[in-house]
């Protein structure tokens, strides 16, 4: 929703009085009107344009694991040996995982 910065402010006094009830029931009315959707339905009904990417192929290149690297073990991502924390069991962990 969009706010008007420039518009005057107004104060509590010039506000006007509505009753107590009708702010309920207008909240009740409001409840009413929406309808409880599923997520997971929204997102099956959403297809997007051009979207269908199973006759892509991917134009990186890959790089295996160098020498001076290795795999952290808890987080999964490829890190430079100065990121080593702990060795333990053959099974390496960086120092943003261990700290």
């Amino acid at each position: 929703m969009s706010v008007d910065y420039d518009a005057p402010r107004v104060t509590p006094e010039e506000e006007p009085n509505v009753a107590l009830e009708e702010l309920k029931s207008d909240k009740s009315g409001r409840r009413e009107a929406s309808p409880d959707l599923d997520e997971t339905d929204l997102a099956d009904s959403f297809e997007l344009p051009g979207a269908d990417l199973s006759n892509e192929e991917l134009l990186i290149q890959v790089v295996p694991v160098q020498a001076d690297e290795f795999t952290c073990m808890s987080c999964f991502l490829v890190h430079h040996r100065s990121q080593l924390a702990r060795e333990k069991d053959g099974k390496k962990y960086c120092k943003e995982c261990e700290g």
